[in-house]
């Protein structure tokens, strides 16, 4: 399995890149019987557009930009991986994650928190900024959220 191809390393810098609108992308399999990861979709429209592109029979990686404040005065850029294992994805499957995530997570390295998800509900934009604010140390909003 290569990751290496130049839509995947393009869309991946693009989501990095603060001059970019695109904040998300998302890696899947070309066909249900492919072994293959191919960069399926991208966005500009964060979390909720992103969840559009998920599938309950499917596995996919995202890569999401997410820009939160802790005050008035500060903006926080950071990003997250979120590892999606539709509840409906057919158990062999399932099974070539514990490998080909650690292919992902190589690729698609700068990430502060790594997301499991099944279900749509498991992809809650207020509980990843959350876990991005312990991540990165600095909560100066008391635990609050």
């Amino acid at each position: 399995m290569s990751l290496s191809s130049p839509d995947i390393l393009t869309a991946y810098d693009a989501v990095r890149s603060d001059k970019s609108p695109t904040n998300w992308l998302l890696l899947g399999n070309a066909t249900p019987t492919s072994q293959q990861l191919t960069l399926k979709a991208t966005g500009e429209g964060g979390i909720p557009e992103l969840i559009a592109h998920l599938r309950p029979d499917e596995v996919a990686y995202a890569y999401v930009r997410v820009q939160y404040a802790n005050d008035a005065e500060s903006v926080r850029v950071k990003f997250a991986l979120i590892i999606w294992i539709g509840e409906q994805t057919r158990v062999m499957r399932k099974a070539r994650v514990s490998i080909e995530s650690g292919e992902v997570k190589r690729v698609l390295a700068h990430h502060s928190v790594t997301v499991d998800a099944g279900e749509v509900r498991d992809v809650d934009e207020e509980e990843i900024v959350r876990r991005l604010r312990k991540a990165g140390g600095a909560d100066y909003n008391g635990g609050r959220g």
